[in-house]
């Protein structure tokens, strides 16, 4: 139960429930779970372009040459970018920066490797970063930061509209919000 209490969203009792349907569920229901995490671990990587999930290196949206390379969107998590892709208005690049700005929690812009994010902007191509990181404390610190670094390079930077819930994540909003705050993006800084 400890182990499943660790996932996000799992509590206490879910963890409970978890554990007792695996327990007395058929012995291959089990295995084929574990099968399945380790299976995923194993062919799973980061993408070198823009940190997201993938299978193959770079990802199938860095190399589709039907999207928009002029335009970035900056999301926290690879479930940000799953999230706004489901909206089915945005046709640009990402970037992931597995993370948030927080010095309480030890990390800094070093700890998200922005690096990466300076040097795609250096090939001149990209006009415009969307900044769509969560709508916390941490998110806006993020964007605020994000914002006044890459007002130094010659590109436009943009911020989501708060069609989001403050206090909330892109992965818990509709489709419709999400393509909403999409299209009401507005100048960061």
């Amino acid at each position: 139960m400890d182990a499943f209490r660790r996932l996000p969203g799992v509590g206490k009792r879910s963890a409970e429930r978890l554990v007792l349907h695996l327990l007395s569920a058929p012995e291959g229901e089990a295995h084929q779970l574990s099968e399945a995490i380790a299976t995923a671990r194993a062919r799973i990587t980061t993408c070198s372009q823009c940190r997201n999930l993938t299978e193959t290196n770079p990802c199938g949206i860095c190399t589709d040459s039907r999207r928009d390379a002029s335009i970035i969107c900056v999301v926290e998590q690879p479930a940000g970018a799953m999230a706004i892709e489901k909206g089915g208005m945005y046709r640009g690049l990402y970037h992931v920066l597995h993370g948030v700005l927080n010095p309480l929690e030890g990390v800094g812009p070093t700890e998200l490797r922005l690096e990466r994010l300076y040097t795609r902007l250096d090939g001149g191509t990209v006009e415009e970063v969307v900044v769509a990181t969560n709508a916390t404390a941490e998110g806006e610190a993020t964007a605020l930061y994000l914002s006044r670094q890459l007002g130094q390079r010659n590109v436009r930077v943009t911020r989501i509209a708060h069609g989001v819930p403050m206090g909330s994540g892109l992965e818990f909003s509709d489709e419709a919000t999400l393509s909403h705050a999409m299209e009401g993006r507005t100048p960061l800084g």
